[in-house]
């Protein structure tokens, strides 16, 4: 449970998705499971542990051909990336914006949009993220640079256009602001993160249609969503990044990467075991 103003009481084992070999199962439940490799969410703690307790109704298996550590980077990024995907509603030929293009949940946009035949820019804020934005076949620009959205706009007229139809937006701020400014008439922002630590301002657009995700999904959804995300990946429909791995033992410089911005796709834990109830 959390304590006052939200923080977490303390002890607790943080850590909500997690893969590995199914090796105990509890009263009731299927002993055909172990050995199995499944993916679970664990009801948001006891994912930072040698071995994670998971409701039997919260596992997914893995399809052949996908391996755990890709698996576990799907769990959050692929069912959120789904979801706005699918609320987004892409039409072949639209000029679509991804935000934080190298991170777990942009690039996975990047991916979606570019195999519904949209025209794709991926924005990041660092020209070492531009190698992995452009192997999928997006249009890059630097939002680390004063002038990123001019260069948005460039890349949008070799398109024959200077506007954009659909933006993905994971940052809000001003990264944000001026990504939105660059939408057409009627065009569509897809807000689904603050990571600046601030809102995006839209007071500035005219007519464009705001999308989000206001409410969590409903358990059988997410379950759906992470099923729908491991096919993707069994297909090479999409590739998730796992930027950098660590052991679970240095989970406080994980966290401390991620802090400093200096991490691509998605990071990860690794510990061996994972038993099922």
């Amino acid at each position: 449970g959390n304590g006052p103003f939200g923080n977490p009481v303390l002890p607790r084992v943080p850590g909500n998705g997690v893969g590995g070999t199914i090796v105990a199962t509890g009263p009731g439940v299927d002993q055909a499971l172990l050995g199995k490799r499944v993916v679970a969410t664990t009801g948001g703690v006891g994912g930072y542990a040698e071995r994670a307790l998971a409701n039997v109704d919260d596992v997914v298996s893995l399809p052949k051909g996908v391996e755990i550590k890709a698996a576990v980077a799907l769990i959050a990024d692929g069912r959120t990336a789904l979801m706005l995907f699918k609320q987004a509603e892409i039409k072949p030929g639209e000029r679509v914006l991804v935000e934080a293009a190298a991170g777990g949940v942009g690039s996975l946009l990047v991916q979606l949009a570019l195999n519904s035949g949209a025209v794709v820019i991926g924005a990041a804020g660092s020209a070492k993220k531009e190698p992995l934005v452009r192997s999928f076949g997006a249009t890059f620009v630097d939002y680390s640079l004063p002038d990123w959205s001019e260069s948005a706009r460039a890349a949008l007229r070799q398109h024959g256009t200077s506007e954009l139809d659909v933006v993905f937006d994971g940052i809000g701020g001003q990264i944000g602001t001026e990504a939105s400014k660059l939408l057409r008439r009627g065009g569509r922002i897809s807000l689904y993160g603050i990571a600046s630590g601030s809102d995006t301002d839209l007071s500035h657009t005219h007519s464009i249609q705001v999308m989000g995700l206001s409410t969590a999904p409903r358990a059988s959804e997410t379950f759906s969503y992470i099923q729908q995300a491991l096919e993707l990946a069994a297909n090479g429909k999409i590739r998730p990044v796992v930027g950098q791995i660590y052991p679970l033992e240095d989970a406080a410089l994980a966290h401390a990467a991620i802090e400093a911005r200096t991490t691509v796709g998605k990071t990860l834990l690794t510990a061996q075991r994972l038993s099922v109830s």
